[in-house]
């Protein structure tokens, strides 16, 4: 296993390992701040790219990541709903100090505390996408079935 100068790349390659289902984060050597950029990168469509997505949960003040595809847009009133607390704008600082990872960063695991997690229905269509590896130059390869299974997350139609 490689090992990453980075620490929160490190943290998501251990997360990855102790899961045991051998995937294997890419850097990319430029950076895939942007759907539409990793999407080049690794040469897949846009709609492949899992787009992490940090909100501040407006009654609990718990982060909620939104993990959907690189094509879609949140629609915020839905995700409110689903969760039952008004969704609120993430800064970077939240971000940061509630998952561990900089905005362009952020991994669906790895997080250095509890984070609620939706997952977008549309991921689900694909034979693979692509996530976030701690760093916005990194990215590892998945099946939705992985994403579900790793994150625990809640599959739920989040898009407009």
């Amino acid at each position: 296993m490689a090992e990453f100068a980075s620490a929160t790349v490190q943290r998501v390659q251990d997360a990855l390992q102790g899961l045991g289902l051998g995937h294997e984060i890419v850097d990319l050597g430029l950076s895939a701040r942007t759907a539409a950029d990793a999407a080049r990168a690794v040469g897949c469509r846009v709609e492949q790219i899992c787009k992490s997505i940090v909100f501040r949960l407006g009654a609990s003040n718990r982060p909620l990541l939104v993990v959907t595809s690189g094509a879609n847009r949140v629609d915020e009133a839905k995700v409110g709903a689903l969760i039952g607390e008004k969704l609120e704008k993430a800064d970077a600082d939240f971000v940061r100090a509630t998952t561990g990872f900089a905005i362009g960063g952020v991994a669906p695991i790895g997080h250095t505390g509890p984070v609620v997690i939706l997952i977008d229905e549309s991921l689900l269509g694909f034979e693979e996408i692509w996530a976030a590896a701690g760093h916005p130059n990194m990215v590892f390869r998945l099946r939705p079935d992985d994403l579900v299974r790793m994150t625990g997350g809640r599959v739920a139609p989040v898009a407009r």
